[in-house]
């Protein structure tokens, strides 16, 4: 897969040094100390002039997320089809102003009009359920990792998560090889954001999705596994069990599914073969 060429973005957004933050210690000894929290801020994402969406997400690695959230919602067919990318700064606020094509343009305005009448509590009606069980097309089967790429992966992940090592609170997604070395690692407060910033590094990088697995710290939702499926992932690890919801789509889609315990062996959920 050819690399895309890089995407424009003001030097200016980059995020500096997180500040470290002064707290005293409710134990009646007056002890206090310093600690770096995890940054927060808010991205106003806007395809060719019209504003989409106002995310919170942490300010690393944004143009990775706006290419993620862009393909894993479904709102591009391809990176082709993102033409360019400028980002700006005002005080805590981050905006990308995305340029995409006519085509694709044409469909998010069409999805945008469906939605007109939705209620201020969120979506409703037929488009709701549409959205949240979307038709997704089958991946092709692909092979599970080795057992041995999971032997220690907590604790590799823990070594790869440099932002949560400074702050904590962060949810990390993660690319894993084919010779079971982490090559992309992915960090943001919210686990959706962190794993459409690694699905965005993916192709940038011109990577392939199925040669390798990915892995999620966070809770594994639906979400997750509608974006690991229109990313063609061959297989998801998660750190946290899978609802029953996530193994049926996983099964029927034909995602690999693993989850990783604390203290036994990894469980494969989907393939059906592997699993009951």
């Amino acid at each position: 897969m050819p690399r895309p060429a890089p995407f424009s973005a003001a030097a200016s957004v980059a995020s500096s040094a997180p500040d470290a933050y002064t707290y005293a210690e409710l134990d009646g000894t007056e002890n206090t100390g310093c600690a770096v929290l995890a940054e927060e801020c808010a991205l106003a994402i806007a395809y060719n002039g019209i504003s989409h969406a106002v995310m919170m997400i942490s300010p690393s690695a944004l143009e990775d997320f706006v290419v993620g959230f862009s393909l894993s919602g479904a709102l591009v067919g391809g990176v082709d089809e993102i033409y360019d990318i400028q980002l700006s700064r005002r005080g805590e606020a981050f905006s990308a102003e995305v340029q995409i094509a006519n085509r694709a343009f044409w469909a998010l305005k069409q999805q945008r009009r469906s939605l007109a009448g939705t209620s201020g509590c969120g979506l409703c009606g037929v488009e709701a359920i549409e959205q949240a069980l979307p038709h997704l097309t089958a991946l092709a089967p692909g092979p599970l990792p080795p057992a041995a790429h999971l032997h220690g992966l907590r604790d590799r992940i823990n070594d790869a998560q440099r932002l949560a090592r400074q702050s904590g609170a962060l949810h990390a997604a993660l690319f894993i090889d084919e010779q079971g070395e982490i090559v992309l690692c992915r960090e943001d407060i919210g686990r959706h954001n962190a794993l459409d910033k690694l699905i965005g590094a993916l192709r940038r990088e011109g990577r392939d999705g199925r040669r390798g697995f990915a892995v999620v710290t966070s809770r594994c939702s639906l979400e997750l596994i509608h974006k690991a499926v229109r990313a063609g992932f061959a297989s998801l690890v998660s750190l946290s069990a899978p609802t029953d919801l996530c193994v049926r789509w996983a099964r029927q889609h034909r995602l690999n599914l693993i989850h990783l315990p604390h203290h036994s062996a990894p469980r494969v959920y989907s393939p059906c073969d592997k699993a009951r």
